[in-house]
């Protein structure tokens, strides 16, 4: 199922499961400028063909390929310096089912960083009602960087190494950052030049160059958690190519030092956290009814950092602290309510993990470094990192390490982001852009989007879905008419809008 959003945290998803890619994947995807290349210019046109079964593809999702075409266009290693060489953005679309009636050109900006756009359109478009279908081409791509537009890849064994965000002492705060700059050199290397452009700002020019070589003016946008700073960057830069702009989930690019990046997220988990335990209270049916949850997460938290509990998905496995976090913070999601207590109880009742995990081999895909390009997230040293844990630990007890401590502690040592934070700038959109993010969602809080929205001013109107999780157009028939409404018809909600909550299915 393609129920929800994505966000740019599942990077570290894909760190954990490790997903093995040939050694030559990477290096076929660029071309330097002593290889033979076009002009290095962006592609003029696009070649769609029917999209091809792929290593991988299950059953189910062969039989979804027919009606999707894929392509790759050529665009810039580095749009600043064209001359520097090119490589093959991927790039798929579904053709509009009811072509007399076409409003136009829908992208889809995929989350993560990391997610596939092309898988979206090749196998995913339950993420889209008839009623777009009908009425748009719709289009997405493998930003640069991920899967099969010059994937970051990297050496499984190093990856593996990774130290935990849940840091002790100066020792381990120099190591990581000695790890970190080996890692940014072992990928640089397999992944080749693409490799330091990976920032958002070469990504709204590829999006463009999609514009451009699909011969439309101006197209409407759609894009999801992380692919909302796409949309709205793209917006910024090229405000009269946006016939429409959707944020679903919205991710604060905003003025935010370090600290307040960390508070915003962990407070978006905590509230997630709390919300699950208001349920557990009044349904009689979760696993931890009439117990008190917050004690029991303390107490498996403790046996995680003595090594002592079991990997959830791995049970002869350990797992961290850091790990253990992030498994519940991935269950808030959609959200599974009933999954996370059972995981718990289980959990609480579990014998010690028996191994520790084979070292891999081979190269893994690792898109993280995109995080250290788009956001500036610095540490002196140590004592200011401890200062934060300590923070973080007294204000959100439950979810203390929040999945995107990991941006943080994977950034040290590496050369400053090249689109850091910046104050935001008027929009000037001949149609206001739709901001939709429900009241409880773990990754990209309700504080997020009051925040954009505001940059937006009256370029922007704010919908708020009064549920949970992390996206709300596939939970929320009411979000789903508004947001149809608005790419189709162009009509804009009422500022002050706002969708019932729908009860999650446990």
């Amino acid at each position: 199922m393609h129920r929800r959003t994505s966000t740019w945290i599942a990077a570290l998803a894909a760190v954990t499961a490790m997903v093995a890619v040939p050694a030559t994947a990477a290096a076929g995807a660029t071309r330097t400028p002593s290889s033979p290349a076009p002009a290095p210019i962006a592609s003029r046109s696009i070649d769609w063909q029917p999209c091809r079964p792929e290593p991988g593809d299950t059953p189910e999702e062969i039989r979804l390929l027919p009606g999707s075409d894929c392509a790759t266009i050529t665009v810039p290693i580095d749009w600043n310096n064209p001359a520097d060489g090119t490589f093959e953005l991927a790039v798929a679309r579904r053709k509009a089912l009811q072509p007399t009636e076409r409003a136009g050109v829908l992208v889809f900006g995929p989350g993560g960083p990391g997610d596939s756009g092309v898988d979206r359109i090749r196998t995913g478009m339950s993420r889209f009602s008839q009623n777009l279908e009908n009425r748009f081409d719709i289009v997405s791509l493998d930003p640069r960087g991920v899967a099969r537009s010059a994937p970051v890849t990297c050496s499984a064994a190093l990856v593996a190494r990774q130290p935990s965000p849940i840091l002790s002492g100066q020792a381990e705060f120099d190591a990581t950052v000695k790890y970190n700059r080996e890692l940014a050199a072992d990928c640089r290397a397999h992944t080749g030049p693409v490799y330091d452009h990976l920032d958002m700002l070469q990504t709204i020019r590829d999006v463009d160059a999609i514009r451009a070589a699909l011969g439309e003016s101006r197209i409407s946008f759609h894009g999801s958690s992380y692919g909302t700073l796409l949309g709205q960057q793209y917006a910024a830069r090229f405000p009269q190519r946006v016939r429409a702009l959707v944020l679903e989930s919205v991710y604060d690019h905003g003025s935010a030092t370090t600290g307040e990046f960390l508070d915003v997220q962990a407070w978006a988990a905590q509230d997630s956290f709390d919300e699950f335990v208001k349920w557990c209270a009044r349904t009689t049916s979760c696993a931890l009814h009439g117990r008190d949850v917050h004690a029991v997460w303390d107490g498996l938290l403790a046996r995680a950092g003595r090594g002592e509990l079991p990997d959830p998905q791995r049970p002869a496995y350990p797992v961290n602290q850091f790990q253990l976090s992030f498994a519940v913070f991935r269950l808030l999601y959609d959200p599974q309510w009933t999954r996370l207590a059972d995981t718990l109880a289980r959990l609480e009742k579990s014998a010690p993990p028996t191994a520790q995990p084979p070292v891999p081999s081979g190269l893994v895909k690792n898109p993280i470094v995109v995080i250290c390009r788009d956001m500036s997230l610095p540490v002196r040293d140590f004592r200011e990192y401890a200062g934060h844990l300590r923070r973080l630990a007294k204000d959100y007890p439950d979810l203390r390490y929040p999945g995107q401590l990991m941006a943080v502690t994977s950034c040290l040592g590496l050369p400053g982001a090249v689109n850091p934070q910046r104050d935001p700038k008027p929009y000037q959109l001949r149609t206001p852009a739709l901001l939709i993010n429900s009241l409880h969602d773990p990754a990209t809080g309700y504080r997020s989007a009051r925040s954009v929205a505001k940059q937006f001013g009256r370029d922007g109107v704010l919908v708020t879905y009064r549920g949970w999780g992390h996206g709300s157009y596939t939970t929320s028939p009411c979000v789903e008419a508004t947001v149809d409404d608005y790419l189709v018809e162009l009509s804009v909600p009422h500022r002050g809008s706002h969708c019932p909550a729908v009860p999650p299915e446990g």
